[in-house]
């Protein structure tokens, strides 16, 4: 397949720096890898596992940078991830089920519905920490355990719903973000040992592409502290559409 020659291995590792820089800017750097990987020859159901690797190297990274800057509440953290990580677990094994066709055509959907939901929305707010969260009940774990499910089901998008939970749990976007890739380090352990079980992950790739993520979070952390990224955020979400239109033809 193309993306184990060394040219497909070098677009990789440049998908990954994109991609990577997009999660920590705009996110939404799934939406690109995974119809990547697909177009380079690299069955659907694969992509999907081999992601699960780069997206360790990334978010073990930027674990150790929230913790670094004292944001991240580890407490709460492992509170909220408990029922994700039994979600991510299930949703990780429906996805082994389904067809390289059918979830080409879920990705596919999943990227013009997503994109289009945050171009629409209106932009966020940016509230002051709060001093104590609001109280993590049972429907909230229940919503984290369903976020679990997708993000172990595609991965794709899922840090835009983990920040409705956080913010659901009355954190700022600051340490709601600590609390996102927390969730999806420690479920993405957990997807990884299911997709291997089931032979869905290319090793090679999965290094060169995470390898990306890395330099790609380190930029991106440079260009948050920029203004004026509307522009990359049209950029990402006419990319993707592109992506997805392809993605949909091509299945």
């Amino acid at each position: 397949m193309a993306g184990d020659t060394s040219w497909g291995m070098a677009l990789l590792f440049a998908a990954g720096a994109v991609a990577g820089t997009l999660n920590v800017v705009a996110g939404g750097g799934s939406f690109l890898t995974l119809p990547l990987m697909i177009f380079l020859g690299i069955p659907a159901g694969v992509a999907n596992g081999t992601n699960r690797v780069a997206l360790l190297f990334q978010n073990v990274g930027a674990v150790w940078g929230f913790r670094r800057h004292r944001v991240l509440d580890a407490r709460l953290a492992l509170r909220l991830a408990a029922p994700a990580i039994v979600g991510a677990a299930l949703g990780s094994w429906m996805a082994l089920q389904v067809s390289d066709f059918a979830f080409r055509r879920v990705l596919a959907i999943l990227m013009l519905a997503i994109t289009l939901w945050t171009l629409l929305r209106p932009p966020p707010d940016h509230p002051e920490p709060r001093g104590e969260e609001g109280p993590i009940g049972l429907p909230l774990l229940a919503l984290f355990f369903l976020i679990g499910v997708y993000g172990g089901f595609i991965q794709a998008g899922v840090g835009f719903l983990l920040l409705a939970g956080t913010t659901a749990a009355g954190l700022d976007l600051v340490r709601g973000n600590a609390i996102k890739v927390t969730c999806v380090l420690l479920w993405t352990v957990v997807t990884i040992a299911v997709f291997a079980s089931g032979g869905a992950i290319n090793w090679g790739a999965g290094v060169v592409l995470g390898a990306g993520n890395l330099v790609g979070g380190q930029l991106g952390v440079r260009l948050t502290v920029l203004k004026g990224h509307a522009w990359i955020r049209w950029f990402v979400a006419v990319t993707i559409i592109l992506f997805a239109l392809r993605l949909w033809l091509s299945g």
